[in-house]
Parts: structure tokens; C-alpha cells; sequence
């Protein structure tokens, strides 16, 4: 388990031309040079803006996935809008290769749904949506489709991407995700997070890198400022909304 299937991200900086331009201008790239991943689970984290999403997605589309999300397989378009960080992504990769392997992104999971459901109208081979619980996304609500997603099609001895997964999730929800997400583990998966969540990102013994404008840093759970506020917030709720809202 000390390499599992990725190992570490280097960004190739001597082949950027300027940093004055997008995605470059990203806080969290500007300064980025390498992040090594753990063997099991790795969380990005930061304030909006920062490029978590960014980064992730070049990970992604650098491991093989399609950018809008899905299985290695998947391949459709509904509007080409991703960077092209990953030209300039160099991944290295532990000695085993996952049998599985999904890029889960809140952002364009109405896209994967519409996907799923249009090569099963094709009629070719068993329904792809038996994968995903046997229900079309689509007659979900978007917490349940991303959760039944998460729950049924990932199969264990994979390699997961999942980009902000709490957007769908209820806070039960998502201890519901870490459960699912040990049982994984268990099953030699190797998972990369990108979440705002301090529930998430209370997996035991993971490696978290907060992003911020002077680069990427491993931080602890405490340290980051995610749970720092949330903390503040359920133990002086009162003051801070008094501060905040200035009654």
C-alpha cells in the first residue's frame, strides 16, 4: 500500500510559457511544483478561487478520465470547457494498476446522468444504469442519484476522483460517504478529494493539502481553516453572527 496507483503530480513548469494566463493565474498553480499522493486517501482543500477544482480536473483528465467525469471508458462532450492544465501534468504511478476507476464531480453529474441514459436508449448490451443502482439518475433527487452513484458503481481495487462530493450530500450523507469510503480502502482503492468539508476531511489518517496563495501545504484536520470557522460557529454561534450580521 505505500504506492498504491499514483504516487505523485508534477507540474512541468519549465514548459509554461506565461503565468499570466488561465489556469496559470490560479493561486494554488502559480506556486504548485509537485504534490505527492498517500496511498489511500489525499484531500485538497482551500477557499473558492484557490484552483482546487482546477487541479483536480487535470489530475483526472491526466489519469485517463473523461473531464466532465465517469468511468475510464466514458467519452462525451456537452461543453468543452476545461483547461488545459494536464498538457503540462506529469503523473507518477505506483507499480499497481486499479481495476476500477471513476471521476465523480458534483459540477457535471447532470451531464454523466443524461450520458448514461442516452447509451441505454441505444440498446446495446446489458443497461449501464444496473451499475448505478438500477434507478435512472434523472428520477433522483441530486443527493440521492450522486450517493447511489458513489454507493453501487464503485466496485473497490480503484482508483477514485471525486470533486466537492459534499454539494449533493447532507451532513448524514456524508458520514455515510466515509463509511463507504473505508470499505473501499479496505478493498485496496486509492482515493484524491477536492471538498469544503470538515466531515470529509475527518477520514483518519489521510494526508490534506490546503491550497492557498502561497502554495500547496500539508495541514492537519485542526489546522485547516474549514473546520476553524465550524468550530467557531457551534461553540460561540451567538457572537459570530452578532459580529457578522451586526445586531
Amino acid at each position: 500500500m505505500d504506492s498504491l496507483y499514483l504516487k505523485k503530480m508534477k507540474l512541468r513548469r519549465n514548459e509554461i510559457d506565461s503565468y499570466q494566463s488561465y489556469p496559470f493565474t490560479l493561486p494554488a498553480i502559480r506556486l504548485l511544483e509537485e504534490i505527492s499522493f498517500h496511498p489511500k486517501v489525499t484531500f485538497l482543500v482551500g477557499e473558492n478561487g484557490m484552483g482546487k477544482s482546477t487541479l483536480l480536473e487535470g489530475i483526472a483528465i491526466a489519469a485517463g478520465f473523461n473531464p466532465e467525469g465517469g468511468s475510464l471508458n466514458f467519452s462525451f462532450s456537452t461543453y468543452d470547457s476545461h483547461s488545459a492544465l494536464e498538457e503540462y501534468i506529469t503523473l507518477v504511478r505506483g507499480a499497481d494498476r486499479p481495476k476500477d476507476g471513476f471521476f465523480l464531480r458534483a459540477e457535471t453529474f447532470y451531464n454523466l446522468a443524461t450520458h448514461i441514459e442516452e447509451m441505454d436508449q441505444e440498446g446495446f448490451g446489458p443497461k449501464i444504469i444496473h451499475s448505478y443502482g438500477g434507478v435512472s439518475l434523472h428520477e433522483q433527487s441530486h443527493g440521492e442519484a450522486f450517493f447511489s452513484t458513489f454507493t453501487n458503481r464503485f466496485s473497490g481495487s480503484g482508483l477514485y476522483i471525486l470533486d466537492e462530493p459534499e454539494a449533493a450530500l447532507s451532513p448524514m450523507r456524508q458520514l455515510s460517504m466515509l463509511a463507504k469510503i473505508h470499505e473501499l480502502v479496505q478493498n485496496r482503492s486509492q482515493f484524491i478529494i477536492a471538498t469544503h468539508s470538515p466531515i470529509i476531511m475527518a477520514y483518519p489518517h489521510a494526508k490534506i493539502i490546503q491550497l492557498s496563495r502561497d502554495g500547496p501545504e500539508e495541514t492537519t484536520l485542526e489546522e485547516t481553516g474549514h473546520y476553524t470557522l465550524m468550530k467557531q460557529f457551534f461553540t460561540d454561534k451567538d457572537r459570530l453572527l452578532h459580529h457578522l450580521l451586526d445586531f
